[in-house]
């Protein structure tokens, strides 16, 4: 690796700087404000036994103060500027307070003024690295939401006043088929008149030839009887001509309506008269830039918050597909990465990565055996626990392994990466005492959880399985207590589950994006499906479900369950929540 000059080393910047000691390599950790030499440890430690040096200034390195840099005078060239002229506020040589220009004002060291100066801009430098400019990006980020967000809702706008105006159209085809219908009913009550009455003129008419065709017969008689009969015949009247009558049709009246009355029928958009909201910037002094969300985290909570309230538990569990995974005599812990890829260990210490496919892409051998000793990070490296060597190791994305925590004399059993802050968890015990232990994402031990109020131990000796639910609770599978139990993220305890029947002995244990508690029981060989409150709910997965040891469980992105077991080297992946 290169070493860099201080000059070279941007203040913010993450470096390797080496000691300034002569024919010294070493990491640089401290730095002498007299010397202005940077000094590893063995070399700090000789400076200050050196009878030239030992009243120096020693600090560490991150506290050091900048070194003024050589600048000549111009108006004495073999003087460096060195003073600040209180009065004028300008740098000055020492030989310039003799001249008139500067005669009865008072001086301060430059340096002195340099080394504050830095550490000012540091500091600014810093804010503004870690709170301005990442919240400026994160109101981007909010104000390109926003656009999306308008978008959208004036695209509903629009379709829903289209959809609404094509209901009205229904209405007007609904009603005018109806009237439609009412005129056919009209026309033909008159049309049946007017052949009623057609039909008794052609009946009278046809009378009225028959009378013709009589009389013609009476008129040229062949013999006298016939005219005798004529004589006496009263048959022989001409009948009046029938009446008949004007049809009267109805008279249609136009609707009287204008443009307003026609939007009368459809909704309106009404602009609220209301004062935008300004946007919500959390002020600088209770920011943190580790715990400050991002817009991308931002819209993953609003994703898993509107999926929270359209998930619900399903009616029937059902198996979508099943793993192979090599390397492994069981599955008794699995860990999620990404890019289709996961960590699966065994019984005997067999730690293996997969993929999808069933491609073997690395293998470890651990001291780990029947615990949840692994988890994914949210940086995406995986760290797993050694309790022979009593340390937690991490995988890097170049595949090495390096020691991240030491734990002292407490042996590391179960760990889990938290999802809301990336804090890392470890279930740990000795001889006779059991803990949960809270670390931040650099390793620096942040909390201790061991006792109740009441100074009664929570846990009795191996907390096998440890995860955290979505409310901050810290839920572990305490093998030896034959209890899951889960305190607040004060570290409170909450509440114990001991199971539905005379024996509990939980395994694995997860939970989801709903909040429940999902473990496995060595005992039934079930899954047993608990609310966030600690209420049992229902036996997830039975052997109608195909599992007969169930020992690990996971949840993946997509809410499904992935389930390891005992005596089988597969992998099944179930649909619970729809």
């Amino acid at each position: 690796m290169m070493a860099l000059s201080e000059s070279q080393i941007p203040p913010d910047a993450k470096h390797y700087l080496v000691c300034g000691t002569e024919d010294c390599k070493k990491n640089c950790q401290f730095y002498c404000n007299d010397c202005h030499q940077p000094l590893c440890e063995q070399c700090r430690d000789e400076h200050q036994k050196n009878k030239k040096t030992k009243n120096h200034e020693v600090v560490p390195y991150k506290l050091r103060k900048r070194q003024l840099p050589v600048v000549k005078c111009k108006i004495h060239p073999t003087k460096e500027i060195d003073l600040l002229c209180g009065e004028c506020q300008i740098p000055i040589c020492s030989k310039c307070t003799g001249t008139k220009e500067h005669r009865s004002h008072w001086f301060t060291n430059l340096e002195m003024v340099f080394a504050e100066k830095v550490s000012i801009y540091n500091k600014e430098i810093a804010n503004i690295r870690s709170y301005f400019e990442p919240t400026s990006h994160d109101l981007k980020r909010e104000i390109a939401g926003d656009v999306t967000e308008v978008k959208k809702t004036m695209e509903g706008i629009r379709t829903s006043m289209k959809a609404e105006a094509e209901s009205v159209k229904k209405l007007v085809d609904t009603v005018t088929s109806d009237k439609i219908e009412q005129v056919d009913k009209v026309e033909q009550s008159l049309l049946q008149t007017l052949y009623d009455q057609n039909q008794e003129i052609d009946d009278y008419i046809n009378t009225l030839n028959d009378l013709v065709q009589t009389f013609y017969g009476y008129l040229s008689p062949s013999n006298i009887e016939q005219l005798t009969f004529a004589l006496k015949s009263e048959n022989l009247i001409i009948r009046p001509i029938p009446e008949t009558s004007k049809p009267v049709p109805p008279i249609f009246t136009a609707g009287q309506y204008s443009k307003e009355d026609v939007a009368k029928l459809l909704g309106r958009i009404t602009v609220p008269n209301t004062k935008p909201e300004n946007s919500k910037i959390k002020p600088m002094e209770t920011a943190s830039p580790q715990l400050k969300p991002t817009g991308k985290q931002r819209k993953q909570d609003r994703e898993k918050s509107n999926m929270k309230q359209t998930l619900s538990l399903s009616s029937s569990v059902t198996k979508v597909r099943e793993y192979t995974v090599p390397g492994v005599t069981d599955v008794y812990h699995i860990s999620l990465g990404k890019s289709g890829r996961f960590w699966v260990s065994d019984i005997i210490g067999n730690l293996v990565q997969t993929d999808l496919q069933g491609n073997q892409l690395q293998e470890i051998q651990t001291s780990g055996g029947s615990e949840g000793y692994h988890t994914i990070t949210k940086d995406g490296d995986l760290i797993y626990t050694s309790k022979r060597n009593k340390v937690i190791n991490r995988i890097t994305p170049d595949n090495t392994i390096t020691e991240f925590i030491k734990t002292g004399d407490w042996r590391p059993l179960s760990i889990h990466s938290s999802h809301i802050k990336g804090d890392i968890l470890v279930g740990m015990d000795t001889d006779r005492e059991a803990k949960v232990t809270r670390y931040n994402k650099t390793g620096t031990e942040i909390q201790n959880i061991q006792r109740d109020k009441k100074r009664q131990k929570l846990y009795s000796g191996l907390p096998r399985y440890i995860t955290e639910n979505i409310n901050g609770d810290v839920c572990v599978s305490d093998w030896r207590k034959n209890a899951v139990v889960v305190v607040d993220k004060s570290g409170q305890h909450r509440f114990s589950y001991t199971g539905q029947g005379s024996r509990f002995n939980p395994n694995g244990i997860c939970t989801d994006v709903l909040g429940h508690i999902l473990v496995c029981d060595g005992i039934s060989f079930t899954v047993h499906l608990l609310d966030q409150d600690g209420q049992f709910l229902s036996l997830l997965l039975t052997k109608q479900q195909e599992v007969k040891y169930p020992c690990s469980v996971c949840v993946d992105d997509e809410n499904n369950l992935w389930v390891g077991q005992r005596y089988t080297n597969t992998v099944r992946v179930y649909k619970y929540l729809q």
